[in-house]
């Protein structure tokens, strides 16, 4: 919220599910807030939806009918590409259907116009959110609404022999940054243990260098292309331009991490990539993030910062090396 405030003057807030959905009233046109979220995408805000049009729930059948009956009349946005529905709900709302039994009959409606349906890469979403006595309806583009998961939720499923649910935030952040972990060559995982983030990187066919004083999983032990170093990570030094990737996931103080990933610049190549956590301890994280940014600047330059889905109190930085 604080971020939005610092971007847009005038924007009134109404909370929906505490501390998560926001109803927002901003003094800007549709497209000029779309663009506005598109140039200075928020760090903190996965998913916008915008409200076309606000229903009142009965709390029956006709519900449903009102919803089939908007559809049916957004005929033009149903017939070229694929559409993706998306519902989400507060708690103790009167809307008496499921998400999977409203996406069934609205399915059924759009393939009735001649439009199709999809789960993953939709050229549209219509996102509905029922509130308490309300639905919220709005269509738009993955893009426009920053995420084609609803409400920005991008879930993954554990896997048979996965170390850690870290896993999930790299996952995510090759996701959110479109990056191909496979495209890099030479990796350095910088506080390692136990190991979640260096499984994903030798997955993906990358040599792994793995520093960190604690024990990493022995299931990694499998892995001819890791190298593993159980020592601080200011305490080793590297030849100079030695890799492509470094990653970073400390629960240390933010500051005394970026000081750790400054250090290893010079075996870094030019143009290495850097995924790194930030760790949001103190009262103002805006600060935090600024500070933390303003010292990797110095030799890195930033392509995005973002918290996501799996993070939890601290966001993650996608940065570019430079060398001087």
């Amino acid at each position: 919220m604080e971020e939005l405030r610092r971007m847009i003057q005038g924007i009134k807030f109404t909370q929906l599910i505490a501390g998560e959905v926001f109803r927002i009233e901003v003094p800007l046109s549709r497209e000029d807030m779309l663009e506005l979220m598109q140039r200075n995408e928020p760090i903190f805000l996965r998913h916008i939806q915008p409200i076309e049009r606000i229903l009142p729930i009965h709390g029956g059948a006709d519900d449903l009918q009102e919803l089939s009956d908007l559809v049916r009349n957004a005929r033009k946005r149903c017939e070229d590409g694929l559409t993706a529905i998306h519902i989400r709900r507060v708690e103790g709302t009167l809307f008496p259907y499921s998400a999977a039994d409203t996406k069934a009959v609205l399915d059924a409606v759009i393939m009735e116009l001649g439009g199709e349906t999809a789960m993953q890469s939709p050229d549209r979403i219509l996102s509905i959110f029922a509130g308490h006595n309300e639905l919220y309806v709005g269509w738009g583009t993955p893009a426009e609404q920053l995420s084609d998961w609803p409400g920005g939720a991008v879930r993954f499923q554990r896997e048979e022999g996965q170390i850690s649910r870290a896993k999930f935030k790299l996952l995510e952040a090759e996701r959110a940054f479109k990056l191909y972990l496979e495209t890099f060559r030479e990796a350095l995982d910088i506080g390692a243990a136990p190991g979640g983030w260096t499984q994903l990187l030798l997955e993906r066919g990358l040599r792994v260098t793995s520093v960190d004083p604690a024990n990493l999983h022995p299931k990694l032990a499998a892995y001819p292309r890791l190298t593993v170093l159980k020592k601080n990570a200011s305490d080793v030094r590297f030849p100079p331009n030695t890799f492509d990737l470094l990653v970073c996931d400390m629960s240390w103080s933010p500051m005394q991490m970026a000081k750790l990933v400054l250090e290893k610049t010079e075996a870094l190549q030019d143009g290495a990539a850097a995924i790194i956590t930030v760790k949001l301890m103190h009262k103002k994280p805006l600060q935090t993030i600024r500070d933390v940014v303003a010292k990797l600047e110095s030799h890195f330059e930033l392509i995005k910062a973002k918290q996501l889905f799996h993070n939890r109190d601290e966001i993650t930085l996608y940065l570019k090396y430079k060398k001087a």
